[in-house]
């Protein structure tokens, strides 16, 4: 007959010698499932290509160019209506000076600007500051300038005599000047009127 003591020794034999099972937590589980899975990050692209790089700086070149062109086109025309202006006013404060003073005053125009002079009764003095000083049209302009009617040549250089003059009586030459870009369709034009007043209007060239 078996003991007891024999029996409880094979049952440990036979539980020592079963094969043993690792015990996986559920936390390594569910990590190493996680790991398997992608990421959004990892699904979207790597980056762009080369090309597409290269076709998006073109575009950005074409719109800059496109852009300074504009601005340049726009600042002449407002550089060009200021001096239109500026030359309006000018002109008009000179015919008062020359009424106050009893001595006239002359405006000389060139291709680069124009000046204004005081007659001395034996030559015409360039005045050099104040509000008469030289001006420059400060804008590359066509200058179109008519005197009674006729038209004038307008050089490089100052004449010797001024084109233009503001009488000690507030009378002024009577005369036209029109300036304009050279891709512009709209010019300046500058009318002195006899009676000493002076008017800047803009023209378009599409109307005539």
């Amino acid at each position: 007959m078996v003991s007891r003591k024999s029996q409880n020794a094979a049952a440990s034999r036979s539980f020592n010698a079963a094969p043993s099972r690792s015990f996986v937590p559920q936390a390594s589980i569910a990590l190493q499932f996680e790991s398997r899975v992608p990421s959004p990050e990892s699904r979207l692209p790597a980056g762009f290509t080369l090309i597409e790089i290269l076709v998006v700086v073109v575009i950005l070149a074409i719109v800059a160019a496109a852009v300074t062109i504009a601005l340049s086109g726009a600042g002449g025309e407002r550089q060009l209506a200021r001096a239109a202006e500026r030359l309006r006013a000018l002109t008009g404060y000179a015919c008062e000076q020359a009424e106050l003073s009893g001595r006239e005053i002359g405006i000389s125009v060139s291709k680069e600007g124009y000046r204004f002079s005081r007659n001395d009764h034996v030559a015409w003095l360039p005045l050099a500051d104040g509000e008469l000083r030289p001006r420059k049209w400060g804008v590359d302009a066509t200058l179109a300038l008519s005197r009674a009617g006729q038209r004038m040549q307008v050089d490089a250089g100052y004449p010797e005599k001024p084109q233009l003059v503001c009488f000690a009586s507030g009378e002024l030459t009577a005369f036209r000047m029109d300036l304009r870009l050279a891709d512009s369709s709209t010019h300046y034009r500058i009318d002195g009127n006899p009676d000493g007043a002076v008017t800047a209007s803009v023209v378009d060239d599409r109307a005539h």
